[in-house]
């Protein structure tokens, strides 16, 4: 068997006995899901308007925390019937007494997670473990779901998520054990950051090349829409469990992807599931009446090209395989490195803007509503500039804004107020081009454990993010020198990452080698088609 594949003609000569079969393929690299589907029909615009709106209750249950464990005033009321100036011993005849029962300031607030277990005092650390808890479930589901994902497909993890995000989300809000209440909000944290991994990649593989920035920007505004919205679901609903119960009952919609979302049929064919893959993009191609193609000859030659590259390895690919050879590891710890730099800055400049003063509600709700023309920004950037440029630049405000919180005086409130502004759209612009970054950088057969991996990089970051805030009382330039600093390192390590703007995405883990390695390998589809075939036409003459 004689495999010959040029850009031009790609011929297959396979030899059984006496009869010799010829079949021509044009193109080198055949996206079969775009040639059959079109870039952006009907069918993907409707699909990834459904699967965005899971941002809103990834926003709710994430940022929750904030207003279901704010810091509430208190003083100590047993072992004494009366207040004491004390908020954690008390003196009775000279003697010192741990308090065991306190009095809260509850005029916000009636009931917290923190008044309802007494987590103050010596039990206060208990308050930080949950939000550690719930970051690293988030950081958990990323990666299991992620996993799931590339193995079993996008569709069942994505379901499956959802509806471990109602029961546990539900169950939060009954349990009577702190405890239970940790596990739940564990595994809650977990259903949350498989929603986000699996729903994205879904995204990703329906949509052409030139509108992923607009999918991505679409993808990422919910989520601030979310963060805007909890500053009013959180006003409306006070009692912390009041509030559990309304962030997951909306999750009941999402059951509805059962009938909406279909598999990723760009995993269908990654895996060799050529008929059901097929069987999607026919009766999506009805839809968005993209012509009558014949859909299992595109199929048929797709695989053609992709099984002529893929080896043993891309159908057993792992973690490892995201740092196993030289330009994949560059690659994946320049990004990964970037994600924890937005995971940090975005959610610890959001807590930091608490330092200003003002409601908490509004604080919240403005946070939220400043990334919202960060991401249309980053629409225009990423078309314009392109994705490694737009993330630089982007790195760069979001440091040069933080660092400059160091010189600007508390006199001047308004001003530093606008500085943590700048920040938060500098790392919202940020947040949104890495997410498309990664996404494109990363081979379909680890494409989701790639993303999952990023993202749980930036809860790396979300849970490093209060504690860093909290370096404020020990000196006030701590915060801003940390949040300006790794910014900064995070755009010279762009400089290590090709260019993904207008490529086709790599599919194999050779692919993923040679992207930004060989240009040649990775070819922009404006190319004037002649000039391929002529170059293609001298490298055949020196292989013969």
């Amino acid at each position: 068997m004689t495999f010959l594949f040029l850009v031009g003609v790609n011929v297959k000569q396979v030899s059984n006995g006496k009869d010799t079969e010829t079949i021509e393929d044009h193109g080198e690299a055949i996206d079969a899901v775009q040639q059959a589907i079109g870039d952006l029909g009907k069918w993907q615009i409707l699909v990834c308007l459904a699967i965005s709106l899971v941002k809103f209750p990834v926003a709710w249950h994430q940022l929750a925390i904030v207003f279901m464990a704010p810091y509430q005033e208190y003083n100590c009321t047993t072992p004494a019937e009366t207040v004491s100036s004390d908020q954690c011993m008390i003196n009775i005849n000279g003697t010192n007494m741990e308090c065991t029962k306190w009095e809260y300031d509850r005029s916000t607030f009636p009931e917290t997670i923190i008044s309802q277990w007494n987590l103050v005092c010596s039990r206060s650390h208990y308050a930080n473990i949950q939000q550690s808890i719930l970051m690293f479930g988030v950081l958990l589901g990323n990666v299991i779901f992620g996993s799931l994902a590339d193995r079993y497909g996008r569709k069942l993890p994505l379901m499956a998520s959802v509806l471990l995000q109602l029961a546990s989300g539900i169950g939060c809000a009954i349990v009577p054990w702190f405890p239970a209440l940790l596990i739940l909000k564990l595994f809650s944290a977990m259903a949350t950051g498989g929603t986000m991994v699996t729903s994205y990649v879904i995204c990703m593989e329906i949509v052409g090349t030139q509108w992923r920035a607009a999918i991505t920007v679409l993808y990422q505004i919910p989520f601030s829409l979310g963060q805007m919205s909890l500053a009013g679901i959180a006003y409306l609903f006070r009692h912390w469990q009041h509030l559990q119960i309304a962030i997951t009952i909306p999750s009941i919609i999402l059951l509805s992807y059962w009938w909406i979302v279909p598999e990723s049929p760009r995993w269908l064919l990654a895996v060799g599931k050529q008929k059901a893959a097929c069987k999607i993009l026919e009766k999506v191609a009805i839809i968005n009446k993209t012509g009558n193609k014949d859909i299992p000859d595109t199929v048929r030659r797709h695989c053609l090209h992709q099984n002529s590259k893929r080896t043993a390895q891309d159908h057993n690919a792992s973690f490892l395989d995201l740092f196993r050879t030289p330009n994949m590891r560059v690659k994946s710890l320049s990004i990964f490195f970037n994600w924890i730099v937005c995971g940090m800055g975005l959610f610890g400049m959001s807590q930091y803007i608490g330092q200003v003063g003002g409601d908490i509600f509004i604080n919240f709700a403005i946070s939220g509503a400043i990334q919202v023309p960060g991401n249309f920004v980053a629409w225009w950037a990423m078309n314009k500039l392109g994705r490694k440029v737009t993330l630089i630049i982007s790195n760069v405000i979001a440091g040069v804004s933080s660092l400059a919180l160091i010189i600007v005086p508390h006199e001047l409130a308004w001003l530093r107020l606008i500085l943590v502004c700048l920040g938060i759209v500098g790392m919202s612009v940020a947040f949104t081009s890495v997410y498309l970054f990664s996404g494109e950088l990363f081979p379909t057969v680890v494409r989701n454990m790639g993303v999952g991996t990023s993202s749980m990089c930036a809860r790396i970051g979300s849970i490093v993010a209060p504690f860093v805030v909290s370096l404020n009382h020990m000196a006030e330039w701590f915060p801003p020198i940390i949040f300006g600093s790794l910014p900064i390192v995070g755009a010279m390590l762009c400089l290590l990452l090709p260019e993904t703007a207008g490529c086709t995405l790599p599919e194999t883990l050779q692919d993923g080698e040679d992207f930004g390695k060989k240009p040649k390998m990775m070819k922009n589809k404006n190319r004037n088609p002649k000039d391929i075939e002529i170059e293609h036409r001298e490298e055949q003459k020196s292989i013969v």
